[in-house]
């Protein structure tokens, strides 16, 4: 009866249940575009460049990939309270605070992945890329761009994580209703409640999102070896 009730939900376009999907899809979009626009040339500079405590960054960006969830939140939390540094600014409790907590947690994902890929690549190369007399910044443009489907990949797997994530947008965005209400904080809620058809019915359109982007990233990896080859 409560899967029934979850697909008319679904069906009938309730518009709560797709107005947390939009906001849900909105931060998570937005924060998989901040977190590669830190990671990916994060990733490239410990990939291409040899520096004084390389190998620590790289230990770091590879632990962090594991970051508990929950951890972040309440550093987040701390920094954007009131009588933290970030207190000023006014967005806890807002999507603003969700989209922060969401980019810290898959920065280092994309970071550390995109430096193996990067990596490999210089390895390829790097004769070629020498020989030529390629600046640094022009090679790394060069890496990132031979490595552009490798790299949506590595968004989309981003993006999946950053899509279930539900311990750390609970502390820093406080799950206000029609505000910063997603579909996993809703789905923790509502079952806590007891409305199942809710929580049903947005537990199967995460599903789907998840699915969605692995498939995507499926068919870019199958289209990228076919282009290869």
């Amino acid at each position: 009866m409560d899967g029934m009730s979850a697909l008319e939900l679904i069906w009938s376009g309730d518009a709560n249940l797709f107005a947390i999907v939009g906001l849900s899809l909105f931060v998570t979009l937005s924060a998989t575009v901040l977190a590669s626009v830190v990671g990916m040339p994060l990733g490239a500079f410990a990939a291409l460049t040899r520096f004084p405590g390389r190998n620590v960054l790289i230990v770091l960006l590879n632990g962090c990939m594991g970051l508990p969830p929950v951890v972040v939140g309440l550093v987040v939390f701390l920094l954007l309270s009131r009588s933290g540094p970030l207190g000023n600014l006014g967005i806890l409790f807002t999507p603003q605070a969700m989209i922060i907590a969401q980019a810290i947690l898959i920065t280092p994902i994309i970071a550390a992945l995109t430096r193996q890929v990067i990596e490999d690549l210089w390895a390829e190369y790097r004769d070629e890329l020498t020989a030529m007399g390629v600046g640094r910044v022009s090679r790394v443009a060069t890496l990132l761009w031979d490595a552009r489907f490798s790299l949506v990949t590595i968004l989309l797997a981003g993006f999946g994580r950053a899509a279930a994530e539900v311990g750390a947008v609970m502390i820093v965005g406080g799950n206000i209703d029609g505000f910063t209400r997603v579909m996993t904080t809703t789905i923790a809620l509502e079952t806590s409640k007891g409305n199942l058809p809710l929580a049903i019915g947005l537990g199967l359109v995460l599903i789907g999102v998840i699915l969605a982007i692995n498939a995507l990233a499926w068919a870019v990896r199958g289209w990228s070896e076919r282009h290869a080859g």
